[in-house]
């Protein structure tokens, strides 16, 4: 596919000039220069490279996959499957024989199909005594995480088979997993995990591999990886990473909205396979997806979350000063000079409330000096959704400039 990529090997010390070289291949931010759009958790903008490769393909070999023998079928289909293995690529995947990739349309389809057709047959057709066991789930995190493991619940109920849900154990204050409780959350009946990689409301690491050393070698783990496929490395080569799922949206990782996908390990339990009739795949979606795997990977993904890290960090250094404001999650994280490991840092997600200004209303304030926030609920389970909060989440293309003019207006609302 074509399309101006971002220099790989940017000078020492020109981080600047590399994140303006980037900044000016997003076509919507460079059009808007009085606009800060700092809402990347929901979706990301898209590059120049990306839109022309979704052009390309429309305009010379747009067709539907494994459906047809004539070359833009052929070259189609060719696509979607080098797709998959352009995925398993991005993201390290350390046996690529054994693993599968699986096109989705987005972070909540993927769970849900994980849910659906690989948790329930796996819990459902074990000792037919019907016990099913147990399984730990997030019940703070997003509700993509949490709704679909409580309907496999449902459906293994009315085959007869009785699975426990225990929440995985939580720290309000700090907004991580509570693991020195997980030992005793944990048991011989443990049989599934489902956990979040970075949280979409406090943006922080929640650390899976101390859920993996809490629940030992057999326990499947499958990660919502949304906020940080596209915002941060994620390597599964590594071994800090040792999960059977990964699951993310391309949108959130600059491709188009519709199209994500679920890596599976296939180690633990039996192989992954949607079930059922797939129909024609998204694409379009997915080609974007791959053009957006090629343009991360050539921008750097460790760079790009060094950059959102430190945008972050300027913004909560700053507004803890600023009285009327609570921010949200690990306190330990917001000053310069923390003694939090750089692991543990806000991953391009600051999100606070004002102590006198409704959420909601303090979103409208925002907008109206030009700043795109969230300002809801967002989407967190267990939360009050009359109280909501103000999300400040960034990507490559924002700037210190944006930062410095938003806490400005904070500021003139003390």
């Amino acid at each position: 596919m074509s399309g101006t990529r971002p220099p790989a090997a940017p000078e020492p010390g020109g981080e600047a000039r590399w994140q303006r070289e980037l900044r000016e291949q997003f076509p919507i931010v460079t059009a808007h220069p009085e606009l800060a759009y700092l809402d990347s958790a929901a979706t990301s903008q898209k590059p120049r490279a990306v839109l022309e490769a979704v052009q390309t393909y429309l305009t010379t070999s747009n067709a539907n996959a494994g459906r047809g023998t004539y070359p833009w079928a052929n070259r189609t289909t060719e696509l979607v499957e080098s797709a998959r293995a352009r995925v398993g690529e991005f993201l390290r995947d350390p046996d690529p024989e054994r693993s599968g990739v699986h096109f989705t349309s987005g972070t909540t389809e993927g769970l849900r199909t994980v849910a659906r057709d690989w948790l329930v047959p796996y819990l459902g057709d074990g000792n037919g005594n019907g016990d099913g066991g147990e399984i730990l789930v997030p019940f703070a995190d997003h509700r993509a995480n949490l709704d679909p493991w409580l309907e496999a619940r449902r459906l293994l109920a009315e085959r007869g088979v009785d699975v426990r849900v225990r929440a995985l154990p939580y720290q309000e204050v700090s907004g991580d997993y509570e693991h020195r409780a997980l030992a005793d959350a944990v048991g011989p009946r443990t049989r599934f995990v489902a956990a979040t990689h970075v949280h979409h409301v406090y943006g922080g690491d929640m650390n899976v591999h101390r859920i993996r050393a809490a629940v030992g070698p057999d326990v499947p783990i499958c990660l919502d990886a949304a906020q940080s496929v596209g915002h941060l490395p994620v390597h599964l080569d590594d071994p800090a990473l040792d999960v059977d799922f990964v699951v993310f949206s391309g949108h959130k990782a600059m491709a188009l909205p519709g199209t994500g996908a679920v890596w599976a390990r296939n180690a633990r339990g039996p192989v992954f396979r949607p079930a059922g009739w797939q129909g024609t795949p998204n694409t379009v979606g997915i080609v974007s997806l791959r053009a957006a795997l090629d343009w991360l990977d050539a921008a750097g993904p460790d760079r790009i979350a060094r950059w959102t890290a430190g945008l972050a960090l300027r913004l909560t250094d700053r507004l803890r000063h600023l009285g009327p404001y609570e921010i949200l999650g690990c306190p330990a994280g917001l000053a310069v000079g923390s003694p939090l490991p750089a692991a543990q840092r806000r991953h391009g997600i600051v999100t606070f409330r004002h102590r006198d200004i409704p959420s909601d209303d303090l979103g409208f304030i925002l907008h109206s000096h030009g700043f795109m926030v969230r300002a809801d609920g967002l989407c967190q389970a267990g939360a009050d959704p009359e109280e909501g909060a103000v999300r400040v989440s960034l990507h490559v293309y924002n700037t210190a400039e944006e930062i410095d003019r938003l806490l400005a207006v904070l500021a003139s609302l003390t």
